[in-house]
């Protein structure tokens, strides 16, 4: 698509679009070309109700641009509001191409103070929060691809860093956005048949959501390139949620000018016998693979 807007016609999802990274994906798809589904609940930073939803503010956004869009305001973990969301794709514009999936919210504590209900409502959000679009997004590539109509389709999760090494203090959103790697991963090998790639992000960028846990690090710099900025991590997004992107089952962390290809659980040191070990020659075996291994890398917040 040399020259031209990278996604020009397509119609894309985006969810928890109102602020923060979701909002800076709906309006570079739009600059490209989408016309843009743009879903937020408009809850605040705990997931409790914000009675000034934003969705309609980033939908008046993209139209003042020049853009398409219209606002969806369902709650994206459940059965009915990831079935509307979809329609109202359809409906709307008659064509569902891409879905990105970034709602979330967070409920930090340590894990001796974190109650069962932070824990669930996390868990429901973040991860049941893209099963469900997922879903029903796959169901209708699905039908379309059995009546001769494969379509070119593109999902993105979003995934963190907290995923993907852990986080002190975020049991709950570590845990849910692991789950959001495995997701992917099974979407992935699943949906490849119908024309459907996935993939997922892991960003850093400043949100509600990280702005209040690393103060330091998220502040905008007085002048220069403002590496936090949520739009730096947009233009990948688009891109995967593009025909030009033809990869899928695939993690990439993302922040500022900086993109990486995340290359998952691999094999380190071994040790093999042709017979059982004792718990002692377990134990000592062990540590001496240990002491051969890499050291783990740095704890992500994000």
């Amino acid at each position: 698509m040399s020259g031209g807007r990278l996604c020009e016609g397509r119609v894309v999802i985006v969810t928890g679009a109102g602020r923060g990274l979701g909002r800076a994906h709906a309006l570079a798809y739009a600059a490209e070309g989408a016309r843009v589904v743009v879903n937020d609940l408009g809850v605040g930073l705990d997931g409790t109700p914000d009675p000034d939803s934003p969705a309609a503010r980033v939908v008046d956004e993209i139209r003042a641009a020049g853009g398409e869009a219209t606002a969806h305001g369902g709650d994206v973990a459940t059965t009915d509001g990831a079935a509307s969301l979809v329609r109202t794709a359809l409906d709307t514009y008659g064509r569902l191409d891409t879905l990105v999936n970034n709602a979330g919210f967070l409920r930090d504590r340590m894990l001796v103070n974190l109650d069962e209900d932070d824990w669930d409502a996390v868990l429901r959000v973040h991860l049941k929060g893209h099963f469900l679009p997922l879903k029903h997004a796959a169901l209708h590539w699905r039908a379309e691809a059995k009546q001769g109509r494969r379509p070119e389709a593109r999902v993105i999760n979003t995934s963190s860093g907290a995923g993907l090494l852990g986080s002190v203090g975020q049991g709950n959103y570590s845990a849910a956005k692991a789950g959001v790697i495995g997701l992917t991963l099974v979407a992935a090998a699943e949906l490849g048949r119908y024309g459907v790639l996935v993939n997922a992000i892991a960003p850093a960028a400043r949100t509600r959501m990280t702005e209040r846990v690393f103060a330091e690090t998220m502040a905008a710099p007085g002048t220069g390139f403002d590496a936090m900025a949520p739009e730096n991590v947009s233009p990948l997004v688009v891109w995967l949620g593009s025909t030009a992107a033809g990869v899928t089952g695939r993690v990439f962390e993302t922040e500022g000018g900086r993109i990486t290809v995340m290359e998952g659980w691999h094999p380190g040191p071994t040790a093999t016998r042709p017979s059982r070990w004792t718990p002692r020659e377990a134990g000592e075996t062990t540590l001496k693979l240990l002491s051969e291994s890499r050291t783990p890398g740095r704890t992500y917040g994000t």
